[in-house]
C-alpha cells in the first residue's frame, strides 16, 4: 500500500509540474474548429458558418488574466447553406464585405470564473462599428492540446447588418447567437 501510495504521489507530482511548466496555447486548428451562427428568419430557425477565420492566440488556463486574444472572420466565406443567401449577405445592406471584409474581435480581458470556466470581455468590430461585448468560454484540455468553446448574441442592428428594407425585423430577428468551438495547440 505504502509503495502505491507513494507512485500516485509521485505522479501526481509530476503531473502539476507539467502544468505549471506548460506553454500556453498559441494557435489554433482550423479543421478542428468552427465559427456558425443561429437566427431566425420568418420565425424559423436558421442556421450557418464561416469556413475561414484566424487567431492570435496566447492563453494559459491557469494565468487566464495575461491572456492575449484576437479573432478575424473571413465574412466572405459565410456558408448559409443556400447559394443565393450567401451571395446576399456579402452586399452592402448586409455585411458589406467589399469594404469591410472582416469581422473582428480583441480580448481586453480574460478571468476564470470556475474551474475551466472563464468570462471573455473584449471588443467585436463589423462593418467599421465597434462594440464592447462579454461572453463566457469553456476549456476542456484534449492531451496537451485544448478546446476553447462559448457563445454569445449579438444584436445586427448595433452594427448595421441588414440596412434599407432590411432593417426592420420581422423578416430577420434582431438576434444573431454566435457559436465557436476552437482546437488549439500548445507554443513552444
Amino acid at each position: 500500500m505504502n509503495t502505491l501510495l507513494k507512485t500516485l504521489l509521485a505522479l501526481s507530482a509530476g503531473a502539476l509540474t507539467w502544468q505549471a511548466q506548460a506553454a500556453p496555447y498559441q494557435s489554433i486548428v482550423p479543421a478542428k474548429s468552427s465559427v456558425s451562427f443561429s437566427y431566425k428568419q420568418m420565425g424559423v430557425a436558421m442556421d450557418g458558418r464561416f469556413k475561414k477565420f484566424a487567431a492570435q492566440l496566447s492563453f494559459d488556463p491557469a494565468k487566464a488574466e495575461q491572456a492575449k486574444a484576437g479573432f478575424e472572420v473571413d465574412l466572405t466565406s459565410v456558408d448559409t447553406g443556400s447559394g443565393e443567401a450567401d451571395d446576399e449577405v456579402v452586399t452592402k445592406s448586409w455585411f458589406n464585405a467589399a469594404a469591410f471584409p472582416k469581422a473582428q474581435f480583441v480580448a481586453k480581458q480574460i478571468k476564470q470564473t470556475a474551474p475551466n470556466q472563464y468570462e471573455v470581455q473584449g471588443t467585436l468590430s463589423i462593418k467599421g462599428l465597434t462594440r464592447e461585448l462579454k461572453f463566457p468560454m469553456k476549456h476542456s484540455a484534449q492531451g496537451k492540446d485544448g478546446l476553447l468553446t462559448g457563445s454569445f448574441t449579438m444584436k445586427r442592428a448595433d452594427y448595421s447588418i441588414g440596412e434599407g428594407m432590411w432593417a426592420k425585423f420581422d423578416v430577420v430577428a434582431n438576434d444573431i447567437q454566435v457559436n465557436f468551438s476552437l482546437a488549439t495547440t500548445l507554443g513552444k
